[in-house]
């Protein structure tokens, strides 16, 4: 009897167990942003056809606070502790503002496919940078499939863009450092605080720079508005920089940083695709050879 009540406790437990905390929630999760950020490059290209850089990141930064916001409002979410305003200023600083700048500058220069490079690299940094920060190490097993995917993407996309270094390269690194230290702070406050509401918190901080950056951008920028320009903007603000991040901080929250991180080295090949639907980019015969790779070292990192 005693173990009959045991396992239909257990049983209880699990059916009403959080989705949070059941297992593939955090990776599935992770997945999508991983999904709505390989978009971002292509939607960014279309938004240059119509914005100038400076504008297209400052209104997205603007509008995509503005939806924020308007959750926060309308559930009534109280301030954020003080406590927790350092690490959202680092969030702002890396993944609001210092990431869309720093590629969007980029791409003026630089094919999708090159740009790439950034993402490919990012899930190793980000791991760099969370262990770091938190004073966690993962095991060896895991660095060694995270090195081996991260060079089977960048050798990929570096030979997608021809092996040729571009002067967008400074763009380039700048923003996967400062977008990494971002993902690793949004990742340390989605575990004491909802996902939706590190990114959602850290839009508004930007706020006050957003507004005025907009408006003298357009002030100085020619505005063209066309379908790719527009639907680019909007995709941009709303897909990626605020409903990826929140889906992006949750899995993270759910299955660690490192782990989350690596998930992103499927990045560069979905946009590769994207670029090519969308923007007519060519693709070559090594791309789903790279993609076996690289689920490989997934499957690596995630058991070690």
């Amino acid at each position: 009897m005693r173990a009959q009540s045991s396992a239909t406790a257990t049983t209880s437990i699990a059916v009403t167990a959080p989705a949070a905390e059941r297992p593939g929630f955090g990776a599935g999760q992770a997945a999508l942003g991983v999904l709505a950020f390989s978009l971002t490059f292509p939607a960014t290209a279309w938004g240059l056809e119509g914005f100038g850089p400076w504008t297209l990141v400052a209104v997205r930064s603007v509008l995509a606070a503005l939806v924020a916001g308007g959750c926060l409002l309308a559930l009534r979410v109280p301030l954020p502790e003080r406590r927790h305003l350092p690490g959202l200023a680092v969030v702002a600083a890396g993944v609001v503002f210092g990431f869309p700048l720093l590629t969007t500058l980029a791409l003026q220069t630089s094919t999708t496919a090159h740009a790439a490079v950034v993402v490919g690299l990012l899930p190793l940094t980000t791991a760099v940078c969370s262990a770091l920060r938190t004073g966690h190490r993962p095991a060896r097993r895991f660095w060694l499939a995270a090195l081996a995917g991260a060079a089977a993407v960048v050798a990929f996309t570096v030979g997608q863009s021809g092996g040729a270094l571009t002067a967008a390269d400074g763009y380039l690194f700048g923003a996967l450092l400062v977008c990494a230290a971002g993902y690793t702070e949004g990742g340390r406050l989605a575990r004491v605080m909802p996902g939706w509401q590190v990114i959602g918190w850290a839009l508004v901080l930007c706020l006050p720079l957003s507004v005025p950056g907009a408006a003298l951008a357009l002030s100085y920028e020619p505005v063209r508005l066309t379908a790719h320009a527009v639907t680019g903007l909007l995709w941009v603000a709303v897909g990626s920089q605020f409903l990826g991040l929140v889906v992006w901080y949750r899995g993270m929250a759910a299955i660690g940083v490192p782990r989350a991180s690596q998930l992103q080295l499927a990045q560069p090949l979905l946009t590769l695709v994207w670029s090519a639907l969308l923007l007519g980019e060519g693709l070559t015969a090594a791309a789903p050879l790279t993609a076996v790779a690289v689920l490989v070292c997934i499957a690596v990192t995630q058991r070690a």
